[in-house]
């Protein structure tokens, strides 16, 4: 059970090694594109590639999709970056479910963890597989792996990584279950120190009033999706990569910025100064800042 990409590399491990993937569940087509084409998601995609029997359901708590469910007789379910499921649904296989969740549980539960270690500046983090239980990403740690978050990466080296290592974990957690070798362990609360919660638009919002490194940070945690974004020239900016100095630039203040209209764009933050290094203004392509200054009259 996935959608994006970030659960292909496991569907296409666990056919490759030969476990019999009796069904991949992902989520109903969606219109894409300017031509608002409907076209299936990456999981559906691969699965139609590996010749798989796919469902698609609305509804997870819809009887006939239920049914549907029960009659392929699946030993063990595996979800990958899917939605929450029903117990009628998790509960259904001999073997249980387990997931697969993008940080070292029971730290960063929630929608967006790969996002939030690195906002929060995080040095490592992790992939970690568990049995569904009620409450969400909570239940009993199966596997865990442990990977580095460097200080250049952004959120799309580090959802590479995870993606990788994340399918390796799956492939071995299945072999340890089929061979009746685990031993899950219950999550230590005192270890959840952290949440995940959704990102939306106002969370991407560069506050000027933070530190430079905070900043820096966020924009790392977004980038290159949805990516951090503030107002410059009157028009909405995205920004994707930027450094930050612990000195502050004379006589400005937090928002206010600096440029030699050539090269630099350099902003006050509420301590330190980040340079803009590679943006997206309103209407145009992403751009390094020596390209974008060149056609603007600052």
């Amino acid at each position: 059970m996935g959608t994006p990409e970030f659960a292909v590399p496991a569907l296409e491990k666990l056919v490759k090694a030969g476990w019999n993937v009796v069904g991949v569940i992902t989520a109903p087509d969606k219109p894409q594109g300017r031509g608002q084409k409907l076209e299936g998601s990456p999981v559906k995609q691969a699965a139609e590639r590996l010749g798989l029997h796919i469902l698609q359901p609305t509804n997870l708590k819809n009887p006939e999709f239920q049914q549907e469910l029960k009659s392929l007789k699946a030993d063990l379910q595996i979800v990958v970056a899917f939605r929450m499921l029903p117990e009628a649904v998790w509960n259904m296989p001999t073997l249980g479910t387990f997931n697969l969740h993008a940080s070292l549980l029971p730290d960063y539960r929630g929608a967006a963890p790969i996002n939030w270690a690195i906002i929060n500046g995080e040095k490592e983090t992790g992939v970690t597989t568990f049995f569904l239980k009620h409450e969400i990403d909570t239940g009993s740690i199966i596997f865990q792996e442990k990977v580095p978050i460097l200080p250049e990466d952004d959120l799309g080296a580090v959802y590479e990584k995870l993606m990788t290592i994340g399918s390796e974990l799956v492939l071995k957690t299945v072999e340890a279950i089929a061979t009746q070798n685990v031993h899950p362990t219950v999550q230590d609360e005192s270890k959840a120190l952290h949440h995940a919660p959704k990102i939306f638009k106002e969370t991407c919002k560069i506050d000027w009033n933070q530190s430079a490194e905070s900043i820096h940070n966020l924009v790392r945690g977004l980038s290159p999706y949805p990516a951090a974004w503030t107002e410059f020239q009157d028009k909405t900016c995205k920004v994707y990569k930027t450094a930050f100095s612990e000195k502050n630039l004379p006589g400005k203040q937090p928002g206010q910025w600096e440029s030699d209209g050539k090269n630099y764009l350099k902003f006050q933050t509420g301590s330190g100064s980040l340079e803009l290094l590679e943006l997206q203004l309103e209407g145009k392509k992403r751009m390094k800042i020596d390209e974008l200054l060149r056609g603007l009259k600052l």
